[in-house]
């Protein structure tokens, strides 16, 4: 009986003990790793792909390469209006429906710089009539830009605190102004809306 009695206490602890190992083996499984993340596919795929060069001029021109790549990205991203690659004076939602405003009508201050190359051509004529009626042109010419540029940004200022309430319209006039000024194909950002277009 003593005998069956021992052999049954002491077959319990091995029992027992066999558990706890078994849990801090199965733990251990899960719990022990690489001590980082897997990297993705493509991460992975291009840090394969990229072999040091040999030399420090070949590193060099690599780098410059690298280098030109990125500013042309960064370039193409600007033009397309792309909020990440613009500079701080263009970010913001205030700033691009300025921008649409702007573009979505035709607008006498667009044509203000062919119009000053005309003016400079006319300078170049002697003629009494040309030379009394140029400065008349030019201050009207003057006085409507002023007084677009004055009704745009009212007009910008009054959309954005009602599209955008709580977010600041400072400089926002001279931004819209300055943007009417500039020829169509030259606005840089580009224009995203057509004449007429809705906004």
């Amino acid at each position: 009986m003593f005998r069956r009695r021992n052999a049954a206490t002491q077959d319990a602890p091995a029992e027992g003990a066999a558990e706890p190992a078994a849990e801090v083996k199965a733990s251990g499984a899960v719990t022990a790793g690489k001590g980082r993340p897997t990297p993705k596919r493509s991460e992975a795929e291009r840090r394969r792909r990229y072999t040091a060069p040999e030399d420090r001029k070949a590193a060099t021109k690599q780098a410059r390469s690298r280098d030109r790549a990125d500013r042309v990205r960064k370039t193409e991203a600007m033009r397309r209006g792309e909020e990440w690659a613009l500079p701080a004076k263009d970010k913001g939602p205030v700033r691009a429906l300025a921008r649409d405003y702007v573009d979505a009508k035709r607008r006498f201050s667009e044509f203000y710089m062919y119009g000053l190359v005309v003016l400079l051509f006319l300078l170049f004529l002697r003629t009494p009539i040309v030379q009394t009626l140029l400065p008349v042109v030019l201050i009207v010419m003057v006085l409507i830009m002023v007084g677009e540029g004055f009704w745009i940004g009212r007009k910008v200022t009054a959309l954005a605190n009602e599209r955008y309430p709580g977010q600041s319209t400072r400089g926002i006039k001279m931004y819209a102004g300055m943007r009417a000024l500039q020829i169509r194909q030259l606005r840089f950002p580009k224009p995203r809306v057509k004449p007429g277009q809705e906004i």
